[in-house]
């Protein structure tokens, strides 16, 4: 699997990283760190040098319970941070995290080449134009509701039944809108209970039908930490071992805070595979 990219190609044959720079006040895990250019430059340096990808850039907070911010506000926070990290790492492919149409047009016009919609356009449908027109890579996520209210009780007959459904009519809807290359993403987290996360994970592979690449991000997540007692900044080994098994199961793209350790896990991962 390949995705172009501004007239690029990123082989997906090896997996690959996505590193986190949250630019919210809020984040779960990371909000307020990265409250200067300075320290900006220095994490996106050092994501880099550890062997990120992709830097995925986002300005309102998706935790659970999170409140919703003003469309300027988003702008505020993400076009400037999106531009500076454009000017000084030429090379590194950038992507929006946003679900709002508009911030993401600014976003590719500022330099980013990717979109991440948590929504997978259901807050806002506008967004597939918007990456069908600049024939930008589109990550559809699955989520049920919006952040606010999205963990009040989730309900699932058949879990990944019903996410591989509604993923599979939202790629229909984004390829009428001229979307070329598309990455599928469970959502984990997202209106999802801890055994309904580790449902979608032991099953993985079945994702695989939609024969698009499969994105996972449980980095530092609730299902990790709130199982082992503890808090995100003390779930780096739990993260470690989750994305081991996604990779087994298929993942093609892993979200991570933590860049090195993740590029290990490939790494190991990848020589498994090899010598089967």
């Amino acid at each position: 699997m390949v995705l172009n990219i501004k007239g690029s190609v990123l082989d997906l044959s090896i997996p690959k990283i996505m590193g986190v720079l949250n630019v919210t006040p809020d984040s779960f895990y990371d909000g307020g760190i990265y409250s200067s250019e300075k320290k900006i430059l220095k994490q996106v340096e050092k994501m880099v040098l550890d062997g990120a990808d992709i830097i995925d850039v986002g300005g309102y907070s998706s935790k659970p319970g999170a409140t919703s911010i003003t469309i300027e506000e988003e702008e505020k926070r993400v076009i400037p941070i999106i531009k500076l990290i454009y000017k000084t790492f030429k090379e590194s492919i950038i992507s929006v995290d946003t679900f709002r149409s508009e911030i993401s047009e600014k976003s590719i016009n500022a330099g980013a080449s990717i979109i991440n919609d948590i929504s997978g356009g259901d807050l806002d449908n506008n967004i597939y134009k918007i990456a069908g027109k600049y024939k930008t890579p589109y990550i559809i996520m699955h989520m049920r509701g919006n952040p606010s209210n999205m963990q009040n009780n989730p309900v699932y007959k058949n879990i990944n039944y019903e996410i591989i459904k509604d993923l599979s009519k939202k790629i229909d809807l984004a390829q009428n809108n001229g979307v070329c290359d598309i990455i599928i993403d469970p959502g984990f987290g997202f209106g999802k209970t801890i055994e309904h996360n580790y449902q979608i994970l032991n099953n993985l592979k079945l994702y695989k039908i939609l024969d698009k690449p499969i994105l996972v991000g449980i980095s530092r997540k609730s299902m990790i930490y709130k199982l082992l007692k503890t808090e995100p900044s003390k779930a780096l080994n739990g993260t470690t071992v989750l994305n081991t098994i996604a990779l087994i199961n298929g993942a093609n793209i892993l979200r991570v805070h933590d860049v090195k350790e993740a590029k290990e896990v490939i790494k190991l991962c990848s020589f498994l595979k090899e010598n089967v």
